[in-house]
């Protein structure tokens, strides 16, 4: 029984993260918030890995990840950006913005528990990049204005909803030896994390960036071969001789 409930812990683990960096922006902490919102990224992708390391997959397991990550993910990093960079914007458009942004993210949520996506990919760019991905652009606010961050934030939100796909790297095992150990690593990553959060925070926002414009890239690529596809077949069409 104990065993069964280890991957819910780290799933907790995920959900206070997110209350933290909720926490730590009103108190205007930003960068500490954002990292919070990194850490729990970690603690997202071990929960999955652990549950199958131990066999101890469950649907409660399943629901309390989704409704874990829709406050650390969806929630956090709106409020982060809201109470950092849309002082300049009209009330209406900074609400509406910021509203938007975690109910995609509970709509993609909801989507990946009730649909098979495809072998290997994610359906929509999924909540935990997106999150992370707005969280730490949001320290950017002294290189970008408002504007640039709306449209980022509405293009973030209509990716998790869209039907882009994005690899799946959460199908990488973890071996059942190595759950020991992973406490010490969030351990690490946390003390790394606070001792260097605008660092950290920016460093990890690359990567993000590149999966999020990854997967963009590769639908835009599909289309535009099926479209060539198209073209081919009505130009064979248009020359077949008519019998």
């Amino acid at each position: 029984m104990i065993t069964k409930s280890i991957p819910n812990l780290f799933t907790l683990g995920n959900m206070v993260l997110g209350m933290l960096a909720i926490m730590l922006a009103i108190e205007g902490r930003f960068s500490l918030a954002a990292i919070m919102v990194i850490v729990a990224m970690l603690l997202d992708g071990l929960d999955g890995r652990v549950a199958r390391a131990l066999n101890a997959q469950s649907e409660f397991g399943k629901e309390l990840d989704s409704l874990s990550d829709l406050i650390s993910f969806g929630i956090a990093p709106a409020l982060i950006m809201y109470l950092i960079s849309f002082h300049s914007v009209p009330s209406g458009v900074a609400w509406a913005v910021t509203i938007i942004f975690p109910m995609c993210g509970a709509l993609r949520l909801a989507r990946f528990n009730v649909q098979k996506g495809a072998p290997g990919y994610f359906i929509g760019l999924p909540i935990p990049a997106a999150g992370g991905v707005l969280a730490t652009l949001s320290l950017f606010y002294r290189e970008i204005s408002a504007p640039y961050f709306i449209v980022s934030m509405l293009l973030l939100s209509y990716l998790m909803i869209s039907t882009v796909r994005y690899p799946n790297f959460k199908k990488i095992g973890l071996p059942k030896k190595a759950i020991a150990y992973t406490p010490l690593v969030v351990i690490f990553a946390v003390v790394i994390a606070v001792v260097f959060p605008d660092q950290m925070a920016k460093l990890i926002f690359i990567p993000l960036v590149i999966y999020a414009v990854y997967g963009l890239r590769q639908n835009i690529n599909r289309l535009l071969r099926r479209k060539h596809q198209d073209e081919d077949a009505d130009a064979q069409e248009m020359y077949r001789p008519k019998r």
